[in-house]
């Protein structure tokens, strides 16, 4: 099954908009593009998984600016995966990049960080367990 296999070096796997009223803005994109919602406990707030109607299956996270996601742009962000995150901020430091969000377990699921890149472009890096 390919779902089980460990996610390519370099690909893009997943999605999320942080922004200050997710409430409203799952909402739009449920009528917008057709997605559904699951709300995702983060205590005292819920963020927002968004799935494809047609397959049930999750695209892309909605998330409020709080918290650990307190500060990230409002934007839709890209998560690609990495081999070795570590490696991967080092060198988006070396060459002229920086980190906007620190690198942070996602518990049973790898790391992740945010970077910003030398022309202000904001990406998300996920090294998979």
């Amino acid at each position: 099954q390919m779902s089980d296999a460990k996610p390519l070096a370099g690909t893009v796997g997943w999605f999320d908009l942080t922004i200050d009223n997710a409430d409203e803005i799952r909402e739009f994109y449920e009528q917008v593009v057709g997605w559904t919602s699951t709300p995702l406990s983060m205590g005292t707030y819920n963020d927002f998984v968004m799935s494809a109607p047609s397959t049930g299956d999750p695209v892309s996270g909605i998330c409020n600016a709080r918290g650990n996601n307190k500060g990230l742009p409002p934007a839709w962000l890209m998560y690609v995966n990495v081999d070795d995150i570590l490696s991967s901020t080092e060198q988006c430091k070396k060459l002229g990049g920086e980190l906007i969000a620190p690198i942070r377990k996602m518990e049973g699921h790898g790391k992740f960080c945010v970077i910003r890149d030398p022309a202000g472009a904001v990406m998300a890096l996920f090294e998979p367990i």
